[in-house]
């Protein structure tokens, strides 16, 4: 494991929006429309965000930020494969936006089943490759503290120049494979949050990002509109982990189904000492 970046102090964070003030402010206010989701017999209940544009809802310097990553996402992409979207536009519509659509599940399931503030979380982004969701969220949440957990140097070396670039304040590279950092003391349950997009089905997801969540905390996985029998095949690995299943969360997407899901699964319990397994097991052998 190496520690890439460090916490830096905040010039002037005074005129970033708090979480609450970015949820409130939400274009078209706001919809929830709740809807069960039956899972092996149960219903799960699954509130849908629908909101026009998360990202018009941010402030100047938040939009700055964003559109400084993503020119700096585009520039980089043409010397090594960071995403296969190559446009700006479809930059900010499949990446940008999917990833501030995470931002009101977060903080209703937070709000409603954790304990502490949802304005100053500490967030894990595992296996974040070019920052997504992790370096978007920082941005939209200023007070959240964010660790955007990657394995490749190279793409390590992408991050950290881009939380240079953006300047933020709130931001930390830690390069190594979640297998490792699990049962490494100064990550393992240290987190309030972990957030996953575009990694591993959910059977291998829960032991990478469950063992890093405190008891009393959060995973989300970012998946898309139909994840139900993933959601399914994966609930002994999620009791295994320490955790259980709270909510599937329909969001609005530009994907081509203009719909993804966040599966919220909460830590009820710690985690067993030998989860997680040696690196490329939980991948090659799912529990």
């Amino acid at each position: 494991m190496m520690l890439i970046g460090r916490w830096r102090q905040p010039c002037n964070a005074s005129f970033l929006c708090s979480l609450g003030n970015f949820v409130e402010h939400l274009p078209l206010p706001t919809s929830l429309s709740v809807r069960p989701t039956r899972i092996q017999g149960k219903s799960v209940y699954a509130v849908g965000i629908r909101s026009s544009s998360y990202f018009e809802a941010l402030n100047s310097r938040q939009q700055d930020q964003i559109r400084l990553y993503v020119d700096t996402l585009l520039q980089w992409n043409q010397k090594m494969n960071l995403t296969a979207v190559t446009s700006v536009d479809e930059v900010m519509e499949r990446h940008v936006e999917d990833s501030l659509a995470l931002i009101p599940p977060i903080n209703h399931s937070y709000s409603s089943n954790c304990s502490g503030s949802v304005d100053s979380l500490s967030v894990v982004d595992v296996g974040t490759g070019p920052g997504l969701p992790g370096l978007i969220l920082a941005a939209a949440c200023p007070g959240w503290k964010v660790t955007l957990m990657e394995s490749m140097k190279k793409r390590c070396d992408f991050l950290e120049h881009a939380v240079d670039i953006t300047g933020l304040s709130n931001v930390q590279v830690v390069r190594g494979r979640a297998e490792n950092l699990g049962q490494d003391v100064s990550f393992r349950e240290q987190f309030d949050v972990a957030v996953a997009r575009a990694v591993a089905e959910m059977r291998i997801l829960v032991e990478y990002c469950l063992p890093l969540v405190r008891v009393g905390g959060l995973f989300v996985a970012a998946k898309g509109h139909n994840p139900e029998e993933e959601v399914k095949s994966a609930e002994r690995s999620m009791q295994l982990m320490g955790g259980s299943l709270l909510q599937l969360h329909p969001v609005k997407s530009h994907s081509p189904h203009g719909q993804r899901t966040a599966i919220i699964c909460l830590k009820d319990r710690r985690t067993p000492k030998k989860y997680p397994r040696e690196p490329g097991t939980p991948a090659k052998s799912p529990v």
